[in-house]
């Protein structure tokens, strides 16, 4: 069955090429004198993207973005420039593979024809094209009409890797520009990391400044003042102590959470839950615990936008959904709070650059009004 459903979808994948391929020619023919217009660009590039698509590539792997100035798809980068050059010379060079995949089609069907019209005159017994019908010539014709079916097929199966190669060589980027990119985003990547751990460092500071020295200073001077004859200040030292313990552990679980080692991602998640101020529904759906750079980015996404949630949106519930998708962990929390998060602020940002260092991918999605969607895809495979 799977083989079959591939069949299917080449015939399918080649037959709609071959009608694109018209509509790229009447395209290409009206944009000749408008090469240098960016709105040509900018059209034959969303050309370049359904095709694409069509032959099951990824348009983002292949640098098909439109730019700023006429980009609609998500995953354009808003720095990238458009690039309608490849896509035009791509179009121009598909058209042959589209019009030989629209001929076997042709043949495909021709040749359904003949044999459908062969096998009705051999059950009614009546001659075809002037021969009798026999069970010897049947026999012979069913051997040829299979052997032409597998041709027909095969140069389907042709034309469809044809035009993936041609996709990939065409459109996805110069081997050296792709190793400048990529030298150029680990590069970014590792600035990143410092910045997000000098960032951390300094929230733990006024953690450890701002809250507890304070309560440490007021302990001791309650135990101070019940030393010199007011015992009945100890009662007040004790939940001054208490608060203490509980801030100390706040800040630990801020640096690194012990439970994840333990009790995994699913339980550390339920201690967030259980420590919000705000109701936290958590779904936490893996099959197996994940590496632990990626358990511990997942923890800490969740972990920021629960606080974040709690603090700034007045939501009265956040989700949290956790589960294994291929070969990513994707994290994704939401709350129906007011909205209007800053994806650039420290904390976002932060998270941003810690799921960067993983070669994953962040979003923040939070119109103002609502509701707050943060998406963090970890590559785990």
């Amino acid at each position: 069955m799977p083989h079959v459903a591939d069949g299917a979808r080449i015939v399918a994948a080649v037959t709609l090429g071959t009608l694109t391929a018209l509509l790229e020619a009447a395209f290409l023919l009206l944009a000749l004198p408008f090469l240098g217009n960016p709105n040509v660009s900018a059209g034959a590039t969303r050309l370049a993207r359904l095709e694409a698509r069509r032959l099951r590539l990824d348009p983002a792997a292949l640098r098909l973005t439109l730019g700023p100035a006429h980009d609609d798809q998500p995953d354009a980068g808003p720095d990238e420039q458009p690039d309608g050059g490849r896509a035009l010379r791509y179009l121009a060079a598909r058209l042959p593979a589209g019009v030989l995949g629209g001929l076997i089609l042709a043949l495909l069907g021709y040749g359904a024809y003949i044999g459908i019209d062969l096998a009705l005159a051999w059950a009614n017994g009546q001659p075809y094209d002037g021969m009798r019908s026999s069970l010897p010539l049947a026999l012979s014709t069913a051997v040829v009409g299979v052997v032409l079916l597998f041709l027909d097929l095969s140069g389907l199966a042709g034309v469809y890797a044809l035009e993936r190669r041609l996709a990939r060589r065409l459109l996805a980027p110069d081997p050296t520009e792709a190793l400048h990119r990529r030298i150029a985003e680990l590069a970014e990547s590792r600035a990143g990391i410092v910045a997000a751990i000098d960032s951390e460092r300094r929230r733990i500071e006024r953690d450890l400044h701002d809250g507890l020295q304070q309560r440490l200073v007021a302990l001791s001077m309650l135990i101070g003042r019940s030393r010199r004859g007011r015992p009945e200040l100890l009662d007040q030292a004790h939940q001054e102590a208490q608060r203490a313990l509980s801030e100390l552990r706040e800040v630990a679980w801020r640096v690194y959470p012990s439970g994840l080692d333990t009790l995994g991602l699913g339980e550390a998640l339920s201690g967030v839950a259980e420590r919000s101020s705000v109701p936290v529904r958590v779904t936490c759906d893996l099959p197996e615990r994940p590496p632990m750079p990626v358990e511990t980015a997942a923890y800490f996404v969740v972990c920021e936008a629960v606080t974040n949630a709690a603090k700034h949106s007045g939501a009265t519930l956040i989700t949290v959904d956790v589960r294994r998708c291929g070969t990513m962990v994707v994290v994704t929390v939401r709350d129906d709070g007011s909205g209007g998060a800053d994806p650039a602020g420290g904390g976002l940002s932060g998270l941003a650059r810690r799921v960067a260092a993983l070669d994953g991918r962040f979003k923040v999605d939070s119109p103002t009004g609502g509701p707050t969607t943060i998406v963090a895809e970890l590559p785990c495979g």
